[in-house]
């Protein structure tokens, strides 16, 4: 369990926290001469030999496995992907390298349970779900709501730059913390709050598309954020 979390982790560092949009942007355009495709691979790599803590000579299967695939997977998402199958192939390609990480876990490990390095293990689990809440969220939910673009009166947007993403982070932030310490009753609070704040202008008819827009990724925002902490609870059982 404790080597999957660590594969897990540097898949994560490396697929989402550390990955500009930019270099997303350059793959897609360039595909296999994009050189932020080998970047990417390199910083995979890299996290990857940091959780192992270098022990290339125990991992070195592991390690060439998952960073080969990893590139041969990456490809054939921007090979194969189109406009209307993005979101599509963006959960194919983390599906395929799930599998991928717990196959080279089980060169190692049978994955039966046990109590050694509980301590570990729990921390690893909490900052791999607080990744999950932060980052990976906000892109399942821009790519889910992409589909969708209202149009906002720009001479009247006087919001702070990235505001929204920042409030969407908090609020999954808080949702998963409620969730996890049994606080059910604050999230009700806290899309009652975010309701008086963020619905309160836009009651006229024309703004109906921008309102059901904000909806449904606030929706999205809470009920994965839910979900998570409720998979959290689910999974500390078993470390």
């Amino acid at each position: 369990m404790l080597l999957l979390l660590k594969f897990l982790l540097a898949h994560i560092l490396g697929d989402f926290v550390f990955q500009p949009e930019k270099w997303v942007e350059n793959k897609e355009k360039k595909k296999v001469k994009s050189v932020n495709l080998y970047y990417h691979i390199a910083l995979h790599a890299l996290f990857l030999a940091l959780v192992i803590q270098f022990n290339l000579k125990e991992y070195w299967l592991a390690f060439l496995l998952i960073i080969a695939s990893h590139y041969g997977i990456d490809l054939l998402k921007l090979y194969l992907q189109k406009k209307k199958t993005k979101r599509i192939w963006f959960f194919i390609d983390q599906v395929l390298h799930l599998i991928v990480l717990a196959f080279a876990t089980s060169f190692y490990v049978n994955f039966s349970l046990s109590t050694e390095n509980l301590i570990t293990d729990q921390l690893l689990l909490l900052i791999i779900f607080l990744l999950l809440v932060i980052f990976v969220s906000a892109i399942i939910i821009k790519i889910i709501i992409t589909q969708w673009n209202p149009e906002s009166k720009k001479e009247n947007d006087d919001s702070l730059a990235k505001a929204g993403r920042y409030i969407g982070i908090l609020e999954r932030l808080f949702v998963f913390t409620f969730v996890i310490t049994n606080h059910w009753e604050a999230i009700g609070f806290l899309l009652a709050a975010k309701s008086v704040f963020r619905f309160g202008d836009l009651r006229s008819s024309k703004d109906r598309k921008l309102t059901e827009y904000i909806l449904i990724g606030t929706l999205l925002s809470f009920g994965i954020a839910i979900f998570l902490g409720v998979l959290y609870l689910y999974t500390l059982k078993f470390i």
